[in-house]
């Protein structure tokens, strides 16, 4: 499977609509990112079940913002629309592999749950911070 072309427009429909989706965030300009570009499409044909995109920065600026993308090339792996993943630096292949592994095999449910928690932990946070104030 060949990679798709991550834009504002189609982003949501992508990500949301997908499973598992990784993302890779590029510039033309960018050495690193023409040495990974070739790592990354040979991975998305080897898995041909997961979704591989690529956002480019200097086109989609809004798109690298929304993620403070800061670095590139940067990985980011998105499941069931949680950002599992997000490294800067272009992957080897074996290093890439091992990722998508342990990305493949993340207790979603687990994940969820976390995010959550978190979610829950700052929430109270904010309250308590707003509390104090009045």
């Amino acid at each position: 499977m060949s990679t798709v072309e991550l834009t504002k427009e189609n982003f949501d429909e992508i990500v949301s609509g997908n499973d598992f989706v990784l993302i890779d965030f590029w510039a033309e300009w960018c050495g690193p990112c023409k040495q990974f570009g070739p790592v990354f499409e040979r991975s998305s044909e080897t898995h041909g079940d997961l979704v591989f995109a690529k956002v480019n920065t200097e086109k989609e600026p809004e798109l690298a913002a929304a993620f403070d993308i800061s670095s590139i090339p940067t990985l980011m792996i998105v499941r069931q629309n949680i950002a599992v993943f997000a490294q800067p630096g272009a992957l080897p292949e074996a290093a890439l592999e091992d990722v998508i592994g342990q990305a493949r095999a993340l207790d979603m449910d687990e994940v969820r749950a976390s995010v959550a928690d978190a979610q829950a932990q700052q929430d109270q946070q904010g309250q308590a911070g707003t509390g104090e104030q009045a």
